[in-house]
């Protein structure tokens, strides 16, 4: 594996979480950081770090020592030591709708125009950049704003026929999101979804990557409050405690933060969010409340608090509080690292269509045949760990 160089497009290119993600890259290569975070770093038989190169999309020119600098999360001297290698890649023009995203602008797009003909540009970027690399294999890796959801319903995303005939049509359902994960798919790339986003979580696109034998996973990278929601339920489960209540809340300052400003994409992301605890319980929490908000001095910081309401034996009424003031990008970046080093070795495996073993990343789990994921990260954790170790 460690002669295998691995292309990793990214959709959101010039965010917060994929610089970071770059950055660390660039100085585990000149050894001047460990391998904190990133929980597959002990895993040898994956491709190294070291061995990723990347690209990608952005609404934003800027190049990623400049995207870098504005997000302000890779500390400064960090930064000037990779600022050269991050300055060299920038970002290609991105497919974008604002009737999806509408607090995410930029002047670096494609033209709107014919959903085949921006299909066509996103699969020759791709073509492009693994010629370019020389690259093994291209992971794909949305890490895009949050759109809001179209009726995922519609005939156009049950079947691929159904699909295809909507990209004939110009069909409004389908979103800038589904456009790069079809792309994605159709060019035989791995595919990985980091966003609430639908992606490829469809059974027109989940059937193309079967036929096409390629891998997908998503949805909603479980990073921080959720994470620490999937750690303590089953733990409260297991201790036959009811969980009367349970108020989770965030605030945070960065892109993420604003694009989620606008109802229609923070929809999107509360459903993935607020769908964990009843499923992990085995019964429905009628007081669960989620919120996020926007508040801009924060930045990259945020903070995640919960309140959780609990009974236990006679009857008798118990607190938890947890205050979680956590780095949003800081917590994401390995996972994404990790995820396109697991894609790759999903490809080489021969895998096709939802990859449910990695499910540990995510807040809403891909299955194959739409059943209800697995949630409890201890679960999940050995799920991965017996897939990694089967080829061993």
């Amino acid at each position: 594996m460690t002669g295998e160089r691995i292309g990793v497009a990214v959709v959101g290119l010039g965010g917060a979480v994929a610089t970071t993600a770059i950055a660390g890259v660039e100085l585990l290569r000149l050894g001047m950081t460990d391998m904190s975070g990133l929980p597959l770093a002990h895993r040898t038989d994956l491709v190294p770090y070291e061995s990723m190169v990347f690209g990608g999309w952005d609404l934003a020119p800027d190049d990623l020592a400049k995207a870098a600098h504005l997000h302000r999360v890779v500390e400064p001297a960090h930064l000037d030591t990779v600022a050269g290698p991050l300055g060299k890649i920038q970002p290609w023009p991105a497919v974008a709708d604002p009737a999806y995203c509408r607090n995410a602008t930029g002047a670096n797009v494609v033209p709107i125009g014919p959903l085949r003909e921006r299909v066509s540009h996103l699969r020759a970027d791709l073509g492009r950049f693994r010629s370019a690399q020389d690259a093994q294999r291209v992971v794909v890796v949305n890490l895009a704003s949050t759109e809001a959801r179209p009726d995922s319903a519609s005939p156009v995303l049950q079947s691929l026929d159904g699909f295809e005939a909507g990209l004939d049509a110009d069909d409004p359902v389908i979103t800038p999101g589904l456009l790069y994960a079809y792309a994605a798919i159709r060019e035989g790339c791995p595919y990985v979804n980091f966003t609430p986003s639908l992606g490829a979580d469809v059974p027109a696109l989940l059937e193309l990557a079967v036929r096409e034998s390629v891998p997908v996973a998503g949805k909603d990278g479980k990073t921080g409050q959720t994470l620490i929601k999937t750690v303590l339920a089953p733990a409260f489960r297991s201790r036959a405690l009811t969980v009367e209540g349970w108020y989770s809340t965030n605030i945070l300052g960065n892109r993420d933060g604003q694009i989620l400003d606008d109802p229609s994409s923070l929809a999107s992301k509360l459903d993935t969010k607020g769908s964990v605890l009843n499923q992990i319980l085995g019964y429905d929490v009628d007081d669960h409340v989620v919120r996020i908000d926007y508040y801009r001095p924060r930045g990259d910081a945020k903070e995640a608090w919960d309140n959780v309401d609990l009974i236990g034996f006679l009857g008798q009424r118990m607190q938890l509080k947890v205050d979680f003031l956590c780095r949003d990008s800081i917590l994401a970046a390995p996972l994404v690292l990790d995820l396109a080093r697991l894609m790759a070795e999903a490809a080489r495996r021969g895998e096709s269509g939802a990859q449910e073993q990695l499910g540990y990343f995510f807040k809403a789990p891909m299955t194959r045949d739409g059943r209800t994921p697995e949630h409890a990260l201890h679960a999940q954790e050995r799920t991965l760990l017996d897939w990694l170790d089967a080829a061993a």
